[in-house]
């Protein structure tokens, strides 16, 4: 992270801990903090490490036998050199100690919890029950202090690129994006109730339709979803829309914005993030948030296995992936990776091991289906694969898409660097299917939003070959994590007649569940796109941590609970009648 000098204290201090200096030497300050460690030496000497969110100083005290770790003192003294042999090269202030010190106790503390300086010894159910303690590690105090960091960067990208800040209702109405949403009950309406959005979707197309022009906002947004590493109930995103613009337009502006976060964060600013389409991204990584620090790519051995007489190759698409070295994995590691395919939706999972032919200089396939494949065949899979001598190869044929799907879980499974591994490596994915697969009645279902505008070339596919239709809409990935998505939005009344009534939504059913957006369309709407990503997992990945937790102050559990105040609660039976609910027990 970029370092930027504290401002000067004002109040009970004079200095922060961590800027005290060679430069301070011989000058009287005044520090504030709490007592990170206490050594004593003899009767009347101690040593107090005082810490601030700056960094910790080393002050010399006499008599203080009184204090512990987490008392709040406030420090006066004189900053002098440590003596020969006791400097500190760990601390930035470890050349310097304050001396002469007069130590005044502001409040005391009980004994904390845990021990603050022993990251990763610490269960996280302690960590989040008294998160006001955690709060005061350096690792929590570096992760929200980048977040802030982050945060100030992408405002000035987007007021730079003449972005307005506009704030969006958080009492909102149900919304047809497809998560779970939070209802909120009306007292003064009965019955009644409020959803906390989602995201200001609809309400940032509405501002379009204002002539805005170009907005955006760091909004909270709420989604009752099952929680995971990368998701919470309440998150953060950079939420934006622009008119009169295409995908192009909109990707420059959020890339701008994530370049400057990514400086600020790390000093380096990133090179010009590339393209990859949906399509390529699966065929080759099995994903549509491909991780780009590995290769491990999958390959199409279907064309090799055109005329097998082996059954099980006999599939629309036969993809492999090769595990550079894995030829000497055991009986018992290979079987697990079939069940682990199986469990992914694969109808098998076939191992072959890469050993030297017959021939001298010639490679040759060791499986238990080795012996129903021809000579030509597992020549052809391992050149196709470009495999080596020691390589274990795996094979998933199936559909085209469960087999590069399957795959592409076990890419990652295998060769998966850890998240503050590697370099950064940002890639847009374009083009994306406009509808994802049909539902029970056969009826295309939307891949993102109804309101996501079509490929222009592929407007007349509509009718005989639905799920062909590309759409304008794109998602920016880093590291394999899906930082957000965006598209162009629909503005015109005949092509979102043409989507809804490939969804299968009548007019009044669109009415009655958009009516307020497409009664705005009808006065005037600008073409018009935007994004959205999540700002937490951008600041996790530039923090190199594995979970969101770790850069939100006060995050919930996977279960859904905040262990520091209880949360959710149960309200009293008075409230629940002047809200006009009735708890049915399950």
């Amino acid at each position: 992270m970029n370092e930027v000098a504290p401002p000067s204290p004002a109040g009970l201090r004079t200095r922060y801990c961590g800027t005290v200096g060679i430069a301070d030497v011989g000058t009287e300050v005044c520090v504030c903090g709490w007592v990170a460690r206490r050594r004593e030496h003899g009767e009347h000497l101690a040593f107090l490490d005082v810490r601030d969110h700056t960094g910790v100083v080393q002050c010399v005290v006499d008599g203080a036998s009184t204090l512990r770790s987490e008392y709040v003192v406030k420090v006066t003294g004189t900053v002098r050199r440590r003596p020969e042999g006791t400097v500190n090269d760990q601390l930035v202030t470890g050349e310097v100690e304050i001396g002469d010190c007069l130590v005044e106790t502001l409040n005391e503390s009980e004994p904390p919890p845990f021990v603050l300086g022993a990251p990763g010894q610490v269960d996280e159910a302690v960590r989040l029950r008294y998160r006001y303690v955690d709060l005061r590690t350096e690792r929590m105090q570096r992760n929200l202090r980048l977040r802030a960091v982050v945060n100030a960067a992408i405002r000035r990208s987007m007021e730079r690129q003449g972005f307005l800040e506009l704030e969006t209702p958080l009492l909102w109405t149900p919304t047809p994006e497809g998560a779970r949403e939070f209802a909120v009950p009306s007292r003064h309406q009965r019955g009644a109730f409020y959803v906390l959005p989602q995201s200001p979707q609809i309400a940032k197309q509405l501002a379009m339709v204002g002539g805005v022009d170009r907005y955006y906002q760091i909004a909270r947004c709420m989604r009752d979803e099952d929680l995971r590493a990368d998701r919470q109930f309440e998150f953060t995103q950079l939420d934006l829309e622009a008119s009169f613009v295409g995908e192009a337009d909109v990707r420059a502006f959020v890339s701008d914005a994530v370049a400057e976060a990514t400086e600020s964060a790390t000093g380096e600013r990133p090179a010009a993030f590339p393209e990859m389409t949906w399509s390529e991204a699966i065929d080759r990584y099995g994903s549509d948030k491909p991780d780009l620090r590995f290769a491990m790519e999958l390959v199409d051995v279907t064309p090799v296995l055109r005329a097998t007489q082996f059954k099980a190759f006999m599939a629309p698409a036969v993809k492999a992936i090769v595990l550079e070295g894995g030829a000497d994995l055991g009986r018992a590691r290979l079987d697990a990776l079939v069940e682990r395919a199986r469990g992914l939706g694969a109808k098998g999972l076939v191992w072959m091991r890469v050993v030297a032919g017959e021939v001298q200089g010639a490679l040759d396939l060791e499986s238990p289906v080795a012996k129903f494949l021809t000579p030509e065949e597992r020549a052809g899979i391992v050149a196709t694969a470009l495999a080596r001598l020691g390589d274990l190869v795996l094979v998933v044929a199936d559909e085209h898409r469960t087999a590069c799907e399957v795959l592409g879980q076990l890419r990652l499974d295998l060769g998966r660097p850890p998240v503050d591994a590697g370099p950064r490596r940002f890639v847009w994915i374009v083009d994306f299917p406009l509808f994802d697969g049909t539902d029970d009645e056969g009826r295309p279902q939307a891949a993102h939003h109804p309101f996501t505008m079509p490929h222009p070339d592929d407007l007349e596919l509509f009718a005989d070959e639905p799920l062909a239709v590309r759409a304008q809409s794109y998602d920016l990935v880093l590291n394999g994590w899906e930082l957000g998505s965006g598209s162009i939005r629909i503005h015109r009344a005949d092509i979102q007649r043409r989507v809804f009534a490939a969804l299968g939504i009548a007019d009044e059913e669109a009415q009655a569940r958009f009516g307020f957006l497409l009664g705005a369309f009808r006065y005037g709407a600008p073409p018009h796109g935007g994004f959205a990503f999540g700002i937490d997992r951008l600041v996790a990945l530039l923090a190199g941590e594995e979970n969101i937790r770790e850069v939100i102050a006060f995050p919930k559990t996977q279960s859904g609970s905040d262990l520091m105040t209880g949360a959710p609660g149960k309200l009293s039976q008075r409230q629940l009648v002047e809200l006009g609910i009735r708890i049915v027990e399950p």
